[in-house]
């Protein structure tokens, strides 16, 4: 069931392949409530859901975000077997820019501090390997922001569904 306020079908989907830091997954939920995304959490985790940091840094958005907890990868893509998926990684080739996103698509991240292993960037579901530009000689941005912009640039494509 949607939360308050929520379409019924979310224009996006974020999936957090095995997060491990509580304050980016808390930063998401936060992220999936005020843009109406929906947050998937493919387990093992590195924290468990009831934790101070994840709650702190969900703030008060808890009850207004859709999120569901998946024992694989597998699993969720099962439930969400029309979407394309886009991997976001440092070794993409497509600027997430170049994309026309479409509602429903799957945006999948990685763990920190490693990113989406190879066997899940070798997936034959993942519709391509997406990055975000950054100066030369930087690892990466934290997970949430990168979430962050790539979400809010899927939300800009599809009309800011629900706004």
């Amino acid at each position: 069931m949607p939360a308050p306020d929520q379409p019924a079908a979310p224009f996006a989907h974020i999936v957090y392949f095995e997060p491990r830091i509580p304050g980016n997954t808390g930063s998401a939920i936060r992220l999936a409530a005020v843009t109406g995304a929906r947050l998937h959490l493919v387990e093992p985790l590195g924290f468990d859901l009831s934790e101070a940091k994840l709650k702190r840094a969900g703030l008060d958005y808890h009850d207004l975000a859709v999120m569901d907890v998946h024992p694989s990868l597998d699993a969720v893509l099962d439930i969400l077997r029309d979407a394309r998926v886009f991997a976001f990684s440092t070794r993409g080739t497509t600027s997430y820019t170049d994309v026309t996103y479409a509602p429903g698509d799957v945006l999948l991240f990685g763990p920190e501090p490693t990113g989406l292993p190879e066997e899940v960037l070798a997936h034959p579901r993942i519709t391509g390997q997406l990055k975000i530009p950054m100066l030369p000689g930087r690892r990466s941005l934290n997970l949430t922001n990168s979430a962050s912009i790539a979400v809010y640039e899927a939300w800009r494509q599809t009309g800011f569904a629900g706004s």
